[in-house]
């Protein structure tokens, strides 16, 4: 079924009327061009640090080796679109927030629930510490939806992405005003499609998986999130002492953003389902085998992902100077344990892909990258402006088994761009905001001999 079809389906026909007419939602006239046929994408999902903290960090000597040694491509003026976590993992994944401007979880398996498309009332967390002058403490600006969230389906409109975020997401209350993009743009709401690019490649006939680290054994409906044995669905009554407070969270279900979508939540088709999220024991094994997915979406748990956790131990634990405002953007403050923990999982992911069968086979890419900065605002008051390493700017690399690298482009991208990218390569139409004007793809990125695979076969563009 197409894309079309599918959101002629969804829509009413005074809907269909205004959704022809929105320029920000896929058509199948719409495949973006510049990036040869791709066959595997490996997209490794790193967390809250910008592109200052890792770039020349000495706790993060692999990445950076990678970027001397002239083996990835590296992006260096890239942003992450706003903030939280989740917010960007589907703008990745779906060119849109869908109206969710939170990490709260699903609302699993509803049937009943009005998605934040379809009310057009953004799921925030109302963080609002220390408002402008004749805005309260705690009481957002626009109505806010503050519950779990509805399965993402059908069509609406998506939360609009300010320049300066000056009320949601502003813990630690030193960082206030949180700058999305580079603190100047802005991405005003717009028409979008409740789907992400996992649907259209299992209705093109290709496939993905979203490979989470420290999974639970066994279904993972309803599951927020796991130490890789105890869940938020764990019965305690027979583990006293022990309470839900006593789980180390590993896996987040917010780092999942695929488990968010009713198409995936209701498991319709085994192909573009719950059994598509697997842990990083299928992850290894998949490589061994190179039975591997079009699109390997790879979350490290966020001990290993450099997100930390406060129960952790000293390598897990949160970056130092976070909560008084100490990093600002650099790399004062930071944790070095958290760091060289990222790094050194980036450094067996990537060995291991190398490793497998499958690498040289066709055109494939390694893509690196963090979800946001770490909280620092553009402002902090009282204090004035901080510098402009405070704006959403984030590391990329890519790495291909064929081409030129150590390419170091300046081209102005975003997540947004990513997905346009991911969809060129795999011949599919733009979603949402991918769709927008100026939305670049990253033809100098994803770079092929000039169209040529790693075996010296031509590639397409």
């Amino acid at each position: 079924m197409r894309i079309k079809t599918v959101l002629k389906s969804a829509l009413s026909g005074v809907l269909a009327t205004a959704l022809t007419a929105a320029p920000a939602l896929a058509n199948d006239n719409d495949f973006p061009k510049g990036i040869p046929h791709l066959d595997h994408v490996f997209l490794i999902m790193m967390e809250n640090h910008s592109y200052q903290q890792v770039i020349n960090n000495p706790n993060e000597p692999y990445l950076n080796s990678l970027i001397a040694n002239r083996k990835v491509n590296l992006a260096t003026n890239y942003f992450a679109v706003g903030h939280p976590s989740l917010t960007n993992y589907l703008e990745i994944v779906g060119g849109s927030n869908f109206g969710i401007r939170s990490d709260n979880s699903p609302n699993w398996g509803s049937t009943t629930c009005s998605t934040n498309l379809a009310t057009g009332i953004v799921n925030a967390d109302d963080d609002i510490a220390s408002p402008p002058a004749g805005i309260p403490p705690g009481v957002a600006p626009i109505p806010v939806d503050l519950g779990t969230i509805c399965p993402i389906a059908g069509v609406g409109h998506d939360a609009e992405t300010p320049a300066v975020d000056f009320w949601n997401e502003t813990e630690p209350g030193t960082f206030n005003f949180l700058a999305d993009l580079d603190g100047v743009k802005s991405v005003p709401s717009a028409f979008a499609v409740g789907m992400s690019i996992g649907d259209q490649l299992a209705e093109a006939r290709l496939s993905w998986k979203s490979y989470q680290e420290s999974l639970p054994l066994g279904n993972i409906f309803g599951v927020n999130y796991s130490n890789g044995t105890a869940t938020n669905l764990t019965d305690f009554s027979k583990l006293a002492p022990l309470t839900t407070s006593s789980i180390l969270q590993l896996y987040a279900v917010k780092h999942n953003p695929f488990a968010y979508f009713a198409s995936v939540q209701n498991g319709r088709f085994r192909n573009n389902s719950l059994n598509n999220v697997v842990g990083f024991d299928a992850l290894y094994d998949d490589l061994t085998t190179g039975n591997v997915p079009s699109l390997a979406f790879i979350a490290p748990n966020q001990c290993d992902d450099q997100h930390g956790r406060g129960n952790g131990d000293a390598f897990c634990a949160f970056d130092f100077g976070v909560d008084n405002g100490f990093t600002a953007g650099t790399q004062a403050g930071l944790n070095p344990g958290l760091i060289q923990q990222g790094d050194v999982t980036i450094q067996r992911l990537v060995q291991a892909i190398e490793a497998s069968p499958v690498w040289n086979q066709g055109n494939n890419a390694i893509v690196i990258v963090w979800d946001e900065n770490d909280y620092s605002g553009v402002f902090a008051q009282p204090h004035g402006l901080f510098p402009p390493q405070n704006q959403n700017r984030v590391v990329l690399t890519v790495q291909t088994n064929g081409g030129a690298a150590g390419v170091q482009s300046g081209v102005y991208y975003t997540s947004y761009s990513l997905l346009r990218s991911l969809e060129a390569g795999f011949g599919l139409p733009c979603l949402n905001h991918a769709c927008d004007p100026g939305v670049a793809v990253m033809s100098d990125l994803f770079n092929f001999n000039n169209g040529r695979n790693g075996n010296g076969h031509p590639g397409s563009y």
